[in-house]
């Protein structure tokens, strides 16, 4: 074989991990190559996962939303609004491709980097052949390289399930038509965010989560809060189910022949109940993409998920391999991905130390309503510490939400006990993505309750539950006007 074209840094993958690595590669005049394929360049984020469901969920927002307007000024018909599900993708499919073309492949020209199309494997420490792709032949090398590979959908172990056909939040973006009824396994993010979206434009929608609650890994009144947000919106939500079988339903006796259907048997408070529907979606998680790339042949650990091994600064078991993104385990967020990606080449071609504070990272579930949460929980508090010093205030109390009749929510704040530094920061709210920012702060510096309460925030806004949960460690918040401070 020919000696290998050599680079600097090779990174194999595309999204937001290995972008962030090229740009700040090219920073330090270092020459890139980029192995990549699956998906195409932009990776999970821009292709299947932010972008498109975030824009799937507007339109079924707006569609959804005016018909149930609390306001009895305003009515509307029974036959509007109509969705388009077939016309929401191609609007989908425009906007992912101008991002696409705009944010990474006018970039990786721009950077002059090389872009390998094609699955790359390791031979020998950074040195790696491109196969099965348009770059197929290709023999690289480079003195460092990044593993910025990301996830894909996993399906849960449950019997029957591989021989039923089910969707992913992938291949759901291929679906032109939709079925009448979907049973969506599991409670994360992604099943709340498509169990809405499939929810408001028009298909009924159960959702059957393993675990007591939906949002398992956040603080638990947010889960309890959606259960009855999505309940009250006509979601079917049932946890605590423990999955026996997934069966085709028409072979069971049970939806018609010509719905070829679904039916998932389970055991929920000891009690055996079945499940149907016409199709099935999947959302009981991910897995990074590290199988089959000659990860053990250049000393690259993986754990039992195929998670990549890495220390804080992100080097790999092979000192010349570093890794970031999903490939490297939770949090899998397209933000944190980017930040690994830039520390990762710091560190591999500065030495300079960069880590990340991953319990100031804040975490949202793009739902109606939104899902917010940053820092320790009450209950890790309690685990820590035998105590906690906690507030939690409805958004009902919040001036804002009643003037728009939006009294959807709750936002829990949680302070050191002897500081009054804020460690936590828990919401369910309209705005919670966009309130999550100033909790962030607050828990990356540091800030106490005082603080917080002596900023002045503007009035009315949703974010003013921020503060009011700090005053109510100060004072009784029921006999207080709207603007004391």
């Amino acid at each position: 074989m020919a000696d290998p074209q050599s680079y600097d840094l090779v990174i194999l993958g595309g999204g937001a991990a290995a972008f962030a690595a090229l740009t700040e590669a090219d920073r330090r005049d270092l020459s890139t190559a980029m192995v990549n394929t699956g998906l195409p360049l932009g990776g999970t984020c821009v292709n299947v996962g932010c972008v498109p469901s975030k824009h799937l969920l507007a339109v079924a927002e707006t569609a959804y939303e005016p018909p149930h307007t609390s306001f009895e000024a305003i009515e509307y018909g029974e036959d509007q609004p109509a969705i388009d599900w077939a016309t929401a993708l191609d609007e989908k499919d425009d906007l992912v491709g101008q991002l696409r073309q705009e944010n990474y492949v006018d970039v990786a020209e721009h950077f002059e980097t090389d872009i390998y199309d094609g699955y790359g494997r390791f031979t020998d420490s950074t040195t790696l052949d491109v196969v099965d792709g348009a770059d197929e032949g290709a023999h690289i090398t480079g003195e460092k390289a990044l593993l910025a590979m990301g996830s894909s959908p996993w399906a849960a172990p449950i019997d029957g399930l591989e021989d039923v056909d089910y969707e992913t939040s992938e291949t759901i973006l291929e679906r032109r038509d939709l079925p009448g009824s979907f049973i969506v396994l599991g409670g994360g993010y992604i099943a709340l965010e498509w169990g809405q979206i499939l929810h408001r434009v028009g298909v009924d929608v159960t959702i059957l989560q393993r675990s007591d609650r939906i949002l398992f890994g956040m603080d638990g009144q947010l889960g309890r809060e959606m259960q009855h947000c999505f309940r009250e919106e006509g979601i079917k939500v049932v946890t605590g189910t423990d999955f026996q079988q997934v069966t085709s339903a028409a072979a069971n006796g049970g939806l018609p022949a010509q719905k070829p259907g679904v039916s998932v048997e389970t055991v929920v408070d000891g009690e055996e109940r079945t499940f149907e529907a016409e199709e099935l979606f999947v959302a009981t998680g991910v897995r990074p993409n590290s199988g089959d790339i000659g990860l053990d042949a250049i000393g690259v650990e993986t754990d039992e998920r195929g998670v990549v091994v890495v220390n804080e600064h992100f080097r790999t078991t092979n000192p010349d391999v570093y890794a970031a993104g999903d490939v490297i385990g939770e949090p899998m967020l397209e933000t944190v991905a980017a930040k690994e990606g830039n520390h990762a080449v710091k560190n591999a071609f500065g030495n300079e130390g960069k880590t990340i504070d991953y319990a100031a990272v804040p975490a949202v579930v793009f739902t109606s309503p939104e899902v917010a949460s940053v820092g320790t929980t009450e209950l890790e508090y309690m685990n820590e510490y035998g105590t906690c010093s906690c507030r939690t205030v409805k958004m009902a109390d919040m001036p804002k939400a009643r003037a728009v009749e939006d009294t959807r929510g709750l936002l829990q704040v949680v302070k050191h006990h002897e500081t009054d530094a804020i460690v936590g920061v828990h919401m369910v709210a309209p705005r919670a993505a966009d309130m999550i920012p100033e909790a962030t702060l607050a828990v990356k510096f540091g800030l106490t309750v005082d603080d917080i309460i002596d900023t002045v925030h503007p009035f009315p806004t949703f974010s003013e539950a921020f503060k009011h949960a700090c005053q109510a460690f100060r004072r009784d918040t029921s006999m207080m006007s709207c603007c004391v401070e």
